[in-house]
């Protein structure tokens, strides 16, 4: 039985029991508290999601704007072509086929300069091959009668797609023609099938090539004239980007090993993107390569001529990454947890810290020369210092020996103590050699960068030559000649001291 009864707080229920006494129900509200907070967590956490995105997004755009550039020229493009939709006398001269124009602006045009041209002449390319070559098919068919009509274009679709498909896996076709490869195939056997029940043809055709030059074009013109995004550019600055983290990761991965306050103070704020900038390195040659291919494609721009040798570039991105694998293996060395006794490191240290500072100087004088697009006067010194550096340390190397304080049994002893004397030196020989072989392996590896190094430098010789970088200082040169040609006051004194002794 239940019991009803007006309380302080509004009505209070109360249910007997067996028992004869009663008890208070209490009504079951927190299912329902319990899902509107579920719910208030949902909305909280996709508003939190929204704002980190959005978040992300401007920091994206503040950081790199020309990204947001080719947002608006993108949009300026649409808009553009569009317009074929919207006004009257521009429909009526291209017709429904005007979606060919904003289909066009959509696939062709990229970041840069010269991804937009090679998508847009291997686009119009294709498309005027497949055209032409689909209308000749297609008349040939014709004239071939009903029966063997169908026979005829299937026949060339199968042939011409075969090949076109096959052409796409030949290297220097597929790294600068395969999208045109790809139109092709597209646009021919669209022509082919739908050229059996299509009785104006050419015409149509012809609609579709012009709306698709229609397109190529405003894409051209906006993507060069629109503050311009060049892949030449981008793939000079990425080469030097890649000389100038490989300096900063080898002077960390040497700085960390040693434990040199003097350097690991300096870029402690920066010290794990300058320790891993040589993973940076080791993943751009997919970006390099397709930098590279599209530079080819683009006019002459800035201090690029047309014609601009980039396969050095390559040459000079794998110098590169070959002596980053060095630097990764470096950089393994600092992470073993058996390292070298501070003592066999302290016998290495200042010539490994001078070697790491000559050899970075050099990449980072390399970086100079690229950037400026001159030859540097100080190359050559800082490659001989570099190896001098090295061959010091090859010399330290060979003193390891005498650091490791391997005891030697007394001549006169008995043959079972001799025996118990040569048994100790062997385990005492194979302890310090545990102990030099993380130093060891560092120096070594540290020897291989500075070869690898000379390697880079004869890359950047062989771009500098073919490109006819201008020489530096040529002026200071002259005015330094000049200036060491007049005789110096003790110049003076000599001479008139050896006249006086030929007078006497």
């Amino acid at each position: 039985m239940v019991n009803g009864k007006t309380s302080f707080g509004g009505l209070e229920w109360r249910v007997n029991v067996p028992d004869g006494t009663s008890q208070v129900l209490v009504p079951e509200s927190g299912a329902l508290q319990r899902i509107c907070r579920g719910l208030q967590g949902l909305i909280l956490g996709f508003m939190l999601h929204i704002w980190n995105f959005l978040e992300k997004a401007w920091n994206l755009a503040v950081s790199e704007p020309k990204k947001v550039i080719h947002c608006v020229k993108v949009g300026m493009a649409l808009s553009f072509v569009s317009l074929f939709y919207y006004m009257r006398p521009l429909y009526e001269g291209v017709g429904s086929n005007a979606m060919w124009a904003v289909m066009t602006v959509v696939v062709v045009f990229e970041y840069t300069v010269g991804a937009t041209l090679c998508k847009c002449v291997n686009r119009a390319t294709g498309t005027f091959l497949a055209g032409s070559l689909g209308i000749g098919v297609h008349w040939v068919a014709s004239q071939s009668g009903e029966k063997y009509e169908p026979v005829i274009l299937q026949l060339s679709v199968f042939l011409f797609a075969a090949a076109a498909t096959f052409s796409r896996f030949i290297p220097s076709v597929k790294a600068r023609f395969d999208y045109g490869a790809m139109i092709f195939i597209l646009t021919f056997s669209l022509v082919s099938v739908s050229g059996y029940r299509v009785d104006k043809l050419f015409e149509l055709a012809h609609y579709r090539l012009s709306t698709i030059a229609i397109g190529t074009s405003i894409c051209i013109t906006i993507t060069m004239l629109l503050c311009p995004a060049w892949a030449g550019v981008e793939l000079h600055s990425l080469i030097i980007r890649n000389l100038e983290k490989l300096a900063d990761s080898l002077d960390g991965c040497i700085a960390e090993y040693f434990k040199d306050d003097r350097i690991v103070d300096v870029i402690e704020e920066d010290k794990g993107k300058k320790l891993q900038g040589y993973k940076c390195v080791l993943n751009s040659k997919a970006t390099e390569e397709s930098m590279a291919n599209f530079a080819r494609w683009e006019p002459a721009h800035g201090h690029f001529n047309f014609g601009h040798p980039w396969k050095h570039y390559l040459k000079i991105g794998a110098s590169v990454r070959s002596c980053a694998y060095c630097i990764e293996a470096l950089s393994s060395c600092i992470n073993l947890e058996s390292q070298a006794p501070e003592h066999l490191k302290k016998h290495l240290k200042e010539v490994c810290m001078r070697l790491s500072s000559y050899s970075s100087n050099v990449l980072k004088d390399l970086a100079v020369t690229l950037k400026t697009m001159t030859i540097s006067s100080d190359i050559c010194l800082l490659v001989e210092d570099m190896n001098l550096a090295a061959k010091d340390l090859q010399n330290a190397l060979r003193t390891f020996p005498n650091q490791l304080n391997i005891p030697s049994p007394p001549l006169e002893t008995s043959a079972s103590e001799y025996t118990k004397t040569e048994q100790l030196t062997k385990s005492s020989v194979a302890l310090p050699l545990r102990e030099v072989l993380s130093v060891a392996t560092m120096a070594s590896l540290l020897i291989e960068i500075t070869r690898r190094i000379e390697g880079i430098v004869e890359a950047v010789e062989e771009l500098a030559a073919s490109a006819e970088f201008k020489k530096v200082d040529d002026e200071k040169s002259n005015q330094i000649n000049t200036s060491t040609d007049k005789p110096t006051m003790t110049e003076k004194q000599d001479d008139e001291s050896m006249k006086t002794l030929q007078m006497v």
